[in-house]
């Protein structure tokens, strides 16, 4: 799939605003704008969604827990949301938080405008801990330990709890609660809980929680299908860590594709709008697991140090290398981007010449998907194109025609190989750092 876009379609929209992000009417009502990672996560969504959530009415975060980081920088303040909307510093915004797997939150009453679903409580934590001790894992799976899996294990085995049973009669709940809690020191005998502790805690936060707390479904319905409104709906996680079609098992509990934006908050596909994948200019991930472009060398090294790349949850350094662009035509198959935010450009400024994996070989032969089997993932060959510096700071950047033409060559080189255009290049970590570029 090929596709070149002229210099007028790249023509700057100069300010860096939330153009795209529209109210788009059908007979089925608002579209919602998605955006999404593309790669294995920390691709800075939140830095995109921070952009697009300044003309934004509401901001729905549809998957995942607090297991995921977001880094918002505005006015020079530095803001790491885990579980709460990237767009929650937008005070004339609704943040909403879908099915999402909560852990116990700091309330303010900036915040009080959040609507809830799903729950973590203490002692999944504590049973990730157990799962993650387990000679089988063998601290293989890279959990975050923050009691994610075991949320949605508890879902999907139909014994979890819900915000609307913590909400409902204690009583019951606490029943609830008990059986859940004597089941898995079934499983895992180490497992030690207090349960009047955590039950008492629980009370509290239901009382908390209540005011914020409404029906997802309808709330939704009527968002929709009521006045014109701008809707952004934020992705944790990414692609390539999506429960089904991610990297398995080296994956996250949810699903980070477009479809976890209809099942996280219950919207029907004909309300989706804009799709917006965010890549970065090179490849991160955290934890094990295959990684076709891992420089294991200098060159890892130098990405590593001058892209900052820690983890905002788990302080883990990521693992670096150049830009696959297998894995995002992959993530492009799933999600039908219709534009991609590339970020992190300014990282490469000091390199002398640059590689991007454009092709996947296996015992000499080019395959033409990406593989699920992640011990065919291992053993692949990825072929590269190489691409010269343009060894000048881009950082000060606000337009296109600011940047040098090596990396404006680099830039059409990616979005002519995945078929999907570049809307915004990153040069730094505010939203002034965005380039626009249609």
């Amino acid at each position: 799939m090929s596709h070149s876009w002229s210099a007028k379609e790249h023509k700057n929209a100069n300010a860096p605003t939330a153009a795209g992000l529209k109210r788009t009417r059908s007979d089925g009502g608002n579209k919602v704008t998605v955006v999404l990672g593309a790669q294995w996560g920390d691709e800075g969504k939140g830095k995109v969604v921070d952009l697009l959530a300044t003309e934004a009415d509401i901001v729905c975060r549809c998957q995942g827990g607090n297991n995921a980081g977001h880094t918002v920088v505005v006015d020079g303040k530095e803001y790491d949301f885990h579980l709460l909307p990237s767009g929650i510093i937008n005070p004339k915004s609704i943040s909403l938080i879908g099915k999402d797997s909560c852990e116990k939150m700091k309330l303010s009453d900036k915040h009080k405008k959040e609507r809830s679903k799903g729950c973590v409580t203490y002692y999944p934590q504590r049973v990730d801990l157990c799962i993650y001790n387990l000679s089988y894992y063998n601290n293989s799976i890279g959990t975050t330990k923050k009691g994610i899996g075991p949320a949605y294990s508890s879902k999907a085995s139909r014994t979890g709890l819900r915000v609307c049973d913590l909400l409902g009669d204690f009583k019951d709940f606490s029943t609830k609660f008990k059986n859940l809690v004597h089941q898995y020191q079934n499983m895992y005998p180490s497992l030690v809980v207090d349960v009047e502790d955590q039950l008492k805690k629980l009370k509290e936060y239901a009382e908390r929680l209540r005011p914020m707390v409404r029906d997802g479904v309808y709330y939704m319905y009527e968002a929709l299908h009521g006045s014109p409104k701008k809707i952004l709906v934020e992705g944790a996680n990414a692609a390539l860590l999506d429960i089904d079609f991610g990297t398995y098992p080296f994956v996250t509990s949810s699903n980070c594709t477009v479809g976890g934006a209809c099942t996280g908050l219950g919207i029907p596909p004909l309300n989706i709008g804009d799709v917006f994948g965010v890549a970065k200019a090179y490849t991160t991930r955290v934890g094990i697991g295959a990684f076709p472009t891992e420089q294991l060398n200098a060159i890892g090294d130098l990405l590593q140090s001058r892209g900052h790349e820690v983890g905002v949850t788990t302080g883990r350094k990521r693992r670096c290398g150049w830009l696959d662009l297998v894995i995002v035509r992959y993530a492009h198959m799933i999600n039908g981007f219709t534009a991609i935010a590339m970020t992190k450009l300014d990282i490469l400024d000091v390199l002398d010449e640059i590689k991007v994996g454009v092709a996947y070989k296996l015992n000499g032969k080019r395959i033409p998907h990406f593989p699920a089997n992640m011990d065919v993932l291992q053993k692949v060959e990825v072929e590269y194109e190489t691409f010269p510096g343009w060894k000048t700071d881009t950082s000060a950047a606000r337009k296109w025609s600011d940047l040098p033409a090596k990396a404006q060559n680099y830039i059409r080189f990616i979005e002519n190989h995945i078929g999907v255009p570049i809307k915004w290049v990153g040069v730094g970590k505010s939203r002034e750092c965005m380039i626009q570029m249609f």
